[in-house]
This record gives C-alpha cells, sequence and structure tokens, in this order.
C-alpha cells in the first residue's frame, strides 16, 4: 500500500458509533460514552482481564488505549504484535469484559511515554521534522500504519470487534497548525480501512482547538476542570455534534524530584457529574495507570529545567497501580451510578489482589561500577563524543572515556548539550555529577594525561511540546577550558535490550569495590503474588527481577517503591538484580503498600 493516501476515496459506510443532535448514537440509539483509559504497555499481558474487569465494575461501558509506535517497532522494519504487544489480544478480552475499545494509534501519543511514542531511530535521522507534512515523515508513518491500521480495521464492531472510534494524531492543537498534515493522518487512516467514528482531542481554548480539528470529523476535548466551559466552547464551535471529554484527568503524573500528585475523590467526581449532568460523554484518564516499566518513562521540559517521569504511573487513579479500588473508584463508580439511574449496571466487585508478606532480603554486592560497565560491551571510537542517535541506542547508558593532557593547575571541563546527566570520572574516581543546567567541573592538572569517563544516563526522552525527537548523549562535545577534547571511546549500555547473560557478564566481571556497582537479593517464594520493592540507603540505579528490568529508582522520590506485579515471579527461587549508580543500601525490603511519596493536591486548569 503506497505510505501516501491518494485524494479521492469512496464514502465511509455507517459506523457503529455517530451522533445526531448533539447526542451519540450506538446502532442507531441514544448512548453515552463512559470510558476510561487503561494502556495494554503499561500492564503485564497476564494482567490486562483483571484490569479490565475493575474498569467494567467501575461503571464504565468503554475502554481507550493510546498504542506507541516505538513499543512496536524499536528497530526500523522490526514490528512486533506478538505477547505484550498483542494488540489484537487486549481488545478481545476488552470485548470478553462487555466493554467497547476507543484506539487511539497516533502516531504521537504524549502519554508520558519515551518520545511521545515515536521512535527514537526516526526523530534522530538527521533533518527529520516529526508531526508535520515533511515527506520522509509521512512515509515513515505511512509504513506503519500499513503494519498497523488493518489489524485496528480487522477489530472495529462493524466486523465483529469492540472498536467503535479511533482517535486522529493526538492533541495535535498544543504542538502545531499543520493542517494539511492532520487531514493527512485522518486520511491514512481511512485509506486503510478504518470505517468507524473518527475524532480529534485537543485542550479546551481557542488556540488549541484551532490548531488540532479536523472539518467534517468530531473535536472533543481533554481537560481536567471547568467542564461547563469546555462544553460551552464546545458547542459554540460545533453545534449539533455531542459534548465529549477524551481525556478527563482525574488524576495526574509525577517527575523525578516533585511531590506526588494527586486529586481528592470528591474534587474529581464533582467535574465528572458535571460533564454527565450536561448530557456529556467522558473519558477517564487516566482509569487505571498501571507502570512504566523498563525505561519507557517520557520527561517534560518547562522551558527552564527537563522533568523526567518517575516509574510509576499510578496517577492516582481510581484503580491503584497494583490493582486495588481506591476510595476515588466508589466515588466515582457512585456518581456514575447516580447520572445513570435505573440503567445503571451494577456489577459485583473484585476483590483487591493478593500480596506477599513483608520481609527484608540482604543483598551480596558483586562487580564494582566501572569495572562491570567496562566489561559490558567492547568500544566505539570516535574523533568526538557520539550521541546515543549516532550509536544506534534509544534508552539506557553510555560510558564515554578520553585521555586529555591537563596543564598544571585547576582546569574547567565543560559538556556542551549535555543530555541528561553524567557521573564523571577522573581516573576511577568520581569528581562530579552534572546535568543539563550544571555542565562544567574543575580538576587539577599536573602536566599529565587523565583518564576522563562520564557515565551518561538518558532520563527518558522528551513526550510533549517543541523539544520532542530531542537527541541524547554528549551533543556538543567536551572542552578543556577552550581547547576541545578528541579521541573517545564510547561503550553502549542499552539497559532496557539487556539479555540474562548481558547482565550476567556484567555483574561478573570483577571484585566489589567502592560504593557502586551491581548487586544482588534471593527472594525465595511458595505461591507468586505482587509486591512493593523498597531499596532503603540506595541512591539510584535499575532493578532487574529475574531477567526482566522493572524500572528506575531514585532517592529524590517521590516514590520510594517500585510495584513488582505477581507475573514477574516464579514460585521458588527469584532473583533481584540491582545496578547501583552512586551508593549501595544493605538489604532491599518488600511491602505490602506502595509508598509513591509525600502528596500534593493537583488539579490541571490551562491557566
Amino acid at each position: 500500500m503506497a505510505s501516501t493516501p491518494p485524494r479521492t476515496r469512496v464514502a465511509r459506510p455507517p459506523a457503529t458509533l455517530t451522533h445526531a443532535h448533539g447526542t451519540f448514537l450506538r446502532d442507531g440509539r441514544p448512548h453515552r460514552v463512559l470510558s476510561g483509559s487503561l494502556h495494554y504497555f503499561r500492564v503485564h499481558p497476564e494482567q490486562w482481564a483483571d484490569r479490565l474487569d475493575r474498569l467494567a465494575a467501575l461503571g464504565l461501558n468503554t475502554v481507550d488505549t493510546y498504542i506507541p509506535w516505538n513499543f512496536h517497532e524499536r528497530r526500523p522494519g522490526d514490528v512486533r504484535f506478538d505477547g505484550w504487544r498483542d494488540v489484537a489480544r487486549f481488545a478481545r478480552l476488552a470485548q470478553r469484559a462487555g466493554l467497547d475499545l476507543v484506539m487511539r494509534p497516533g502516531p504521537y501519543i504524549c502519554a508520558e511515554w519515551d518520545n511521545g511514542g515515536l521512535p527514537a531511530w526516526l526523530t534522530g535521522t538527521p533533518g527529520m521534522r516529526p508531526r508535520t507534512s515533511h515527506q520522509p515523515y509521512l512515509d515513515a508513518v505511512g509504513r506503519w500504519f500499513d503494519e498497523l491500521v488493518p489489524r485496528v480495521a480487522d477489530l472495529q464492531a462493524v466486523r465483529g470487534g469492540p472498536v467503535v472510534a479511533v482517535q486522529i494524531e493526538n492533541e495535535y492543537g498544543s504542538y502545531g497548525d499543520d493542517h494539511a498534515y492532520v487531514r493527512w493522518v485522518r486520511d491514512a487512516l481511512v485509506d486503510r480501512g478504518i470505517t468507524e467514528l473518527l475524532y480529534t482531542a485537543d485542550g479546551p481554548t481557542p488556540l488549541m482547538l484551532d490548531g488540532g480539528t479536523v472539518a467534517g470529523e468530531l473535536a472533543a476535548a481533554t481537560f481536567g476542570s471547568r467542564p461547563a466551559e469546555a462544553a460551552a466552547l464546545l458547542r459554540a464551535r460545533r453545534p449539533g455534534e455531542p459534548f465529549f471529554c477524551a481525556e478527563f484527568w482525574n488524576g495526574w503524573f509525577d517527575h523525578w524530584g516533585e511531590k506526588h500528585h494527586v486529586r481528592s475523590p470528591d474534587s474529581a467526581a464533582q467535574d465528572v457529574g458535571d460533564i454527565l449532568e450536561a448530557g456529556g460523554s467522558v473519558s477517564l484518564y487516566m482509569a487505571h495507570g498501571g507502570t512504566n516499566f523498563g525505561l519507557w518513562a517520557g520527561a517534560n521540559h518547562d522551558g527552564d529545567t527537563f522533568r523526567p517521569t518517575v516509574t510509576s504511573y499510578d496517577s492516582d487513579a481510581p484503580v491503584a497501580e497494583h490493582g486495588a479500588l481506591t476510595p476515588k473508584f466508589h466515588a466515582l463508580r457512585e456518581r456514575i451510578a447516580a447520572a445513570l439511574g435505573d440503567r445503571a449496571p451494577r456489577r459485583p466487585l473484585p476483590a483487591d489482589p493478593p500480596l506477599l508478606r513483608p520481609r527484608t532480603l540482604p543483598v551480596t554486592r558483586q562487580a564494582a561500577l566501572l569495572n562491570a560497565l567496562r566489561a559490558a560491551t567492547e568500544p566505539v571510537r570516535a574523533a568526538v563524543p557520539l550521541s546515543f542517535e549516532e550509536l544506534g541506542q534509544s534508552a539506557g547508558l553510555v560510558l564515554y572515556a578520553a585521555r586529555p593532557l591537563l596543564p598544571h593547575g585547576e582546569q574547567e571541563l565543560t559538556v556542551t548539550d549535555l543530555h541528561d546527566r553524567a557521573q564523571v570520572f577522573v581516573d576511577g574516581v568520581p569528581v562530579a555529577v552534572l546535568d543539563r543546567e550544571t555542565s562544567s567541573f574543575t580538576v587539577t592538572g599536573t602536566g599529565a594525561r587523565i583518564r576522563l569517563e562520564l557515565l551518561v544516563e538518558n532520563q527518558g526522552r522528551i513526550n510533549y511540546g517543541p523539544l520532542l525527537g530531542q537527541g541524547k548523549g554528549i551533543l556538543g562535545g567536551v572542552r578543556v577550558e577552550r581547547r576541545l577534547v578528541h579521541g573517545w571511546t564510547m561503550r553502549r549500555l542499552p539497559l532496557d535490550e539487556w539479555t540474562p547473560h548481558d547482565i550476567t557478564r556484567a555483574a561478573s566481571a570483577g571484585a566489589p569495590g567502592g560504593t557502586a556497582g551491581f548487586a544482588s537479593a534471593r527472594l525465595d517464594v511458595t505461591e507468586p503474588a505482587d509486591t512493593f520493592l523498597a531499596l532503603p540507603g540506595f541512591a539510584k540505579g535499575f532493578v532487574w527481577v529475574n531477567d526482566a528490568l522493572l524500572g528506575r529508582y531514585w532517592e529524590v522520590g517521590p516514590q520510594t517503591t517500585l510495584y513488582l506485579p505477581r507475573p514477574f515471579l516464579r514460585a521458588g527461587a527469584n532473583t533481584l538484580t540491582v545496578l547501583e549508580l552512586e551508593r549501595f543500601g544493605e538489604h532491599v525490603a518488600l511491602l505490602d503498600r506502595p509508598d509513591l511519596g509525600p502528596v500534593e493536591e493537583y488539579v490541571e486548569t490551562f491557566d
């Protein structure tokens, strides 16, 4: 199929979900969309059915999910829809739970997901202009849509599946105003078989709606407050269309170093009630947040500071990260039931998932940090430090090394365009920690060469705003005073791609030493169940459970526990492997409740 859709097309056949006179119709009968977001890529596949049942018990009739391109095509041409990526299986489970399904295929999704769902190999292509009519970008999206969209089309309700609506791009009016591009995405969906309802979703401001809506397709809004104002704006602009809040932010996500954002059950339920009383439809974002397992968490930039997103995506949702039903669940369930009256289905409430008993596990230290990472992979050599993109690496760490000659006396070394964080070692000794805002340090020279090593961490690719697609690593070189340092070796450390052999090779590369490196703990379980992993005394690093990378931890918080789902464990012995970058603790702990940090009430207002 051509990647550029033809300009002429036949009319779309009737859809299952339509609208007339300001009301949704499902198969011609008045209908209200009561949806919640649940991302299959943030929930272990063995838990999909459980979480979908919990959304149904909340009183919802629909579930929506994004589809992250980079999750399915990590390398160009290697497109996967198996295992954790089996969208069709997720759709069938939603249908079995009695839920309609709204698909949001992007190609950009935001979602606090790494790079907004766009592959790093795409945005790292020199000259690429994502989310525009730039032809190389359209060609790449066309190839991806050739793989994806026919699969979504086969799941449509008109073909016996659960999909009743498909979103066109995602909140495009918050990014740009290339209307030809948004229309191209719409046409690309239609030409590949989408016949169900199409819609756009944008923030409830004239600026955002001007940039993101498409003539002839339903315009929905995304917001967390002031539903009456949003409804008035949409109805003024789109008379006759139903009022649809495609994302109601009943909670919020967290960045490292901030507080845990929460929203009171009463506040969330009040606004949801107002949407429903105004005759609107709604999708709760998130109904169940899940987890940024591995290194999939994204990041934001507020114009001054880079802000990486934490591993948890609990989002203070009504169904908690581990599946528990929260006070917000019950408040929203009652408000939805009140709006529906006698038509409200009352499904039984599922019990909270079982948890392992709390315990403490001693850790055994393994190879010291630099020895382990030097032995983990063969070096790449170049005159200048190469970016992650030039090294063909999306996530993880890169260990850069050079041997500059330093004159006698204090010498200032500067790393230009560091993305995102670097631990600096001189002759094996840690001397500084740099980030985007702090990029210089001082070393005392003796007239001899030093071994300069910088361990650079990609802390998540920006997922929102004009800096989308920004590169990672050392992008502008390293200087001693005014003189550039040349002659570099780089060791690729894509932790999220490591095999069990890679982990073992690094962890056993040498003797323990210093305050950082690898450590392991053994966890014996009779019957696997969920638990929460705490690392008291540890500073910053990564944790594997058996062969799965659970995610990042960092003492700056807010979260101090990592959710460890039952499917990651097996009956008998399990191995926890820790890569600590700065300072070991003495043990790890399993807890029977999460600790996501000190809380802060947050309601998005667009002010």
